[in-house]
């Protein structure tokens, strides 16, 4: 029922931007909690971005907050995660994920609200 699919990453040099895109169904879309996460080799899974449900609110970790920016597009049944200003730090796979309760609006910033992720996309920076 469920089904998210990323993509959009790649290598991009250091101050550069990418845009990655998460597939889903419209009713997925407007039923659940969006976000991203990133994981590093070697390092626990952390979030990056999220958007509820209405898509009303939005919220992003401390370190990309002014860089990266969530976003749904309905027309094309995704949601968006505009990455400019590329750091070094930023390596990781990314995932996509929905929440695990349909209609919620509860802070949806902790792994613990989400039980579908995609299969990831990588993003590499050079410098």
């Amino acid at each position: 029922q469920v089904h998210l699919v990323e993509s959009g990453g790649g290598l991009v040099q250091a101050g550069g931007s990418l845009r990655l895109s998460c597939a889903a169904s419209a009713r997925t879309l407007s039923t659940r909690a969006m976000g991203w996460f990133r994981q590093a080799p070697g390092k626990e899974r952390e979030f990056v971005a999220a958007l509820n449900w209405i898509g009303g609110n939005t919220y992003y970790a401390d370190s990309v907050k002014g860089r990266f920016t969530i976003s749904r597009d309905n027309a094309e049944n995704t949601v968006n995660l505009q990455m400019n200003s590329l750091k070094p730090e930023d390596p990781a796979v990314y995932y996509c994920a929905a929440g695990t309760v349909q209609y919620r609006r509860a802070v949806v910033t902790t792994l613990r609200e989400y039980g579908y992720w995609g299969q990831g996309t990588q993003v590499t920076v050079s410098s």
